[in-house]
Formats: C-alpha cells, structure tokens, sequence
C-alpha cells in the first residue's frame, strides 16, 4: 500500500477532488507567508486602512489566499513534473483573517505527450479550481495546466485541446471606498499605458519547502530532490509572489490585484535563486469610484534565464 495521488493515466475528464483539507487565514500563517514573500501591499499590513477601504479587516493577502487555494488543488498533482500554464484567475471576494478556505479541483481536460527516448512518460491535465469560504461564498476561480507522471506507459488516448481551457470574464471589481484609501495614501499619478518599469534589486528565493508546506503544497518535486531531477523546484507561487513584490515596489499606489489573465512558467526555479522583474503597464481603463484598473506584465528572470511572465489585473486608486 503506498500514500501518493494519482497519476496521469489514472485522471478522467470530469474527475472532482473535493477532499483537500480545509484552511483557516490565521494571523500566524499570514505572517509566517509575509516573512517568505516580503510583500508591501497596504491592505494586508495596515488594518485601520484596510477597514476604511472595504469594511472589513485584517483583511488577507491575495498571494497568501491563491497560494493555499493552489496547494489545496495538489491533492491531484502529487507526481508533477512541471506546472505549465494558470489562467483566467479572478477572484469574487478577497477573504479577510479568520475566514476558511475550502477548494474543489476538477479535471477540466487531458492530454498525453508524445514519448520521448530516456524520459519517463507524462501527460498534460488541465484543472479547475474553485475556491469558497466558510458560507460557500465564492473566492476564487481559475485554470492550471500541470505535466503528471504516468504510473505505466500506455496510451491512454487523451489528446484534448488545453488551449481553449481556461476562458473567462474579467473579474469583477469590488465595490470599496477607494475615497478612503485616496485620504490617507499619499497620491501619485496614475500609471500610464506602455509604461516600463525595471525593478531594481533582485530578491533571493529562500524558505521553498516551508512556503509550500505552509500551504498545503503536497507535490513531490517541492519537497524531495529526487523527484525534481536532483534539486528541489521552487513552487510556482513563490515566483509569482516575488514577482508581486517587486511589482508593489515599482507601482506602491496599487490597491490590490483582481485577476490573472494567465502566467506561463518559462523555465525552472530553485531555492538561491535570485529573481528580478520588469513591469510593464500593458493598459489602463477606468474603474469605480474614480478608480482604475491596470493589467500589468510582470516578466521575471533567474540570472539570464527567463522564468516567468505573468499578465494580471490590479487596482488603483
């Protein structure tokens, strides 16, 4: 008998993995993420702020909320080899401290890769995962694409087309007192379209294994260096955080981030890494409350080595 989760051959189109454990935002987890990630965003440090912006606090962290909405999604990826792709995250409500998480991953469709001499076998799964809180109000939606192991080589005959997986609306914008946060952050001129931004200083990768055992990250290749080839691979959120990070640093006037329209992984990253980032400010529209909604682009390198580019939505004031 072994403890593991299933491999690729071993998913159906339709599957749902319901039974991942539930999980409260506590003030101790939250901080314990803030001390991996560094992150500056102004809601989730500064609860009077927080409180006058959207009523509620102390309000979560996005990246904390998405990082264990994502590790409650590995009950399926236990034997993943890389992640590929995520899409069309939108989030329905930002949770505050106290709330729990309880996440549902479905497989939304398949497809094997050819065989490759000297490899072992692996196929594609595309997974939804939707995320509600502790009164079944919805938190997240959203896409991820992971490359699983096959337990046996055979041809399981899945060859679905993941590039229409993963469509979506824009995620909605909160209806908050953007009036408050404009009173008491200091004002700065809204980011303009085809802005570039180079981040200068870059941010080593520390603490993988704890941030993914933090959030119930259960993929091998996290945790154990001979699944990983050798050496232990750094989450994926690890470098989107990073990544959100650095982007606070260039735009400090960001309010939060809504959505994703999509992030591609681009190559890989381990712990001592040291990551930097351009921002580029791809459009700006008006948003409510004499607000404005910006989709960014954050493009990521290790060294020379591209590793990440993702295009989200954010929040200004």
């Amino acid at each position: 008998m072994r403890a593991e989760g299933p491999y690729f051959d071993e998913l159906s189109v339709g599957q749902e993995f319901p039974d991942a454990p539930a999980y409260t935002l506590t003030s101790g987890r939250a901080a314990t993420h803030q001390a991996i990630l560094g992150d500056r965003l102004r809601l989730p440090l500064d609860d009077g702020l927080a409180h006058a912006v959207t009523g509620r606090a102390p309000l979560a962290h996005p990246a904390f909320v998405w990082d264990v909405a994502i590790g409650q999604s590995t009950v399926v990826t236990h034997h993943v080899r890389a992640n590929l792709f995520y899409r069309n995250l939108a989030f329905h409500r930002l949770p505050a401290l106290g709330d729990t998480l309880h996440t549902v991953t479905t497989v939304a469709g398949l497809r094997q890769n050819s065989r490759r001499e000297g490899r072992p076998p692996t196929g594609l799964a595309a997974l939804r995962i939707v995320t509600v809180d502790q009164d079944g109000r919805p938190v997240l939606d959203f896409y991820r694409c992971a490359m699983l192991l096959l337990r046996s080589d055979v041809d399981t005959g899945h060859r679905d087309d993941l590039d229409v997986v993963g469509g979506g609306a824009a995620p909605p914008v909160p209806d908050w007192d953007l009036d408050a946060w404009r009173t008491r952050v200091p004002r700065r001129p809204a980011p303009e379209p085809g802005t570039r931004i180079e981040v200068i200083g870059g941010d080593v990768v520390s603490s993988a294994p704890e941030l993914a055992r933090l959030t119930l990250n259960v993929a091998r290749v996290h945790h154990d260096a001979a699944a990983g080839g050798g050496r232990r691979l750094v989450y994926g959120g690890h470098t989107i955080g990073l990544a959100l990070s650095q982007a606070g640093r260039a735009l400090p006037e960001l309010v939060t981030v809504l959505g994703w329209d999509g992030c591609d992984h681009l190559g890989p990253v381990h712990e001592d890494d040291t990551l930097h980032s351009v921002v580029t400010v791809v459009d700006v529209v008006p948003g409510p409350a004499g607000g404005s909604v910006a989709t960014l682009r954050s493009e990521v390198a290790a060294g020379d080595r591209p590793v990440l580019d993702w295009r989200f939505q954010a929040l200004f004031a």
